[in-house]
């Protein structure tokens, strides 16, 4: 089943269930650019359960007041509310992130925390030579982005739908093979000995490193093909040529030179 926007809307909506399916109908209502109301419980939830984020290193390392069900924000902000409380309820957890964080990043060795101001709580990491603790506001940025992307890795009821603008940025290429499998981990929880339903992930990327991981699996490449200010996008597996086309190079590379479509081009 589909349901769109109108015509003078700016947005559309698709749903879709596999047949047979003998549930309630589906109707959106539109307001502006968004969605206001879609008739369905299940995608109702579904949506408001959705979370995405464009994470930054400033927000990451800020300290945060202590609440209840603290939530990691869309720019990655809280988290060191949400590492307290995944360290408090689900120890198991924590100590494997504290275990990937320094394969990840071989350096530190841990995640500690601190109470700069009463109710606040900051986040450390120690360093695995000197033990020493480094406050989160003097570390790297993609130190920073590695441990929150590793803590979404690492939720015990992640987000059904996950949105990660850009999930390589300012993280060095040789870790692009540890962040495609911190989605996997995401989106194929059964892989990882997780029981849980598997997350939908969509992130966006400029990385032909990040690009070329994904080689073997071009039904999990998009293409997105800006024309003036729409867009257009294209699953990579339904190109009739693409397979040709990696005959004689990288999957990444094809995409740098701008073969496959998705690069800037001249108006």
């Amino acid at each position: 089943m589909s349901v769109k926007s109108p015509k003078d809307a700016s947005v559309g909506f698709v749903i879709n269930w596999a047949e047979p399916f003998d549930g309630p109908k589906s109707t959106v209502a539109f307001k502006g650019n968004r969605v206001e109301r879609l008739v369905d419980d299940r995608a109702e939830l579904f949506l408001a359960a959705a979370r995405f984020y464009a994470l930054h290193a400033d927000a990451i390392a800020r300290q945060v007041p202590l609440v209840p069900n603290v939530q990691l924000g869309p720019d990655g902000s809280s988290l060191a509310g949400v590492l307290d409380r995944l360290r408090d309820e689900h120890p198991e957890r924590f100590e494997k992130l504290n275990e990937e964080l320094a394969r990840w990043i071989p350096e530190v060795d841990r995640v500690l925390f601190e109470t700069p101001v009463r109710g606040q709580r900051a986040f450390l990491l120690r360093t695995k030579a000197a033990q020493r603790a480094i406050q989160a506001a003097d570390l790297s940025q993609g130190t920073l982005l590695a441990l929150a992307l590793l803590t979404l890795a690492y939720l015990p009821e992640p987000p059904p739908l996950i949105g990660l603008e850009e999930p390589d940025r300012g993280l060095h290429p040789r870790l692009m093979r540890d962040v495609r499998d911190a989605l996997y981990r995401l989106a194929y929880p059964e892989q990882y000995g997780e029981s849980r339903s598997p997350v939908q992930v969509i992130a966006t990327t400029h990385s032909p490193y990040l690009v070329d991981l994904f080689r073997d699996h071009p039904e999990e490449i998009i293409i997105a093909n800006k024309h003036g200010t729409e867009a257009t996008f294209e699953r990579l597996s339904d190109r009739p040529d693409f397979e040709k086309v990696l005959e004689d190079s990288s999957l990444g590379e094809a995409w740098y030179t701008g073969i496959l479509g998705g690069v800037p081009v001249q108006g």
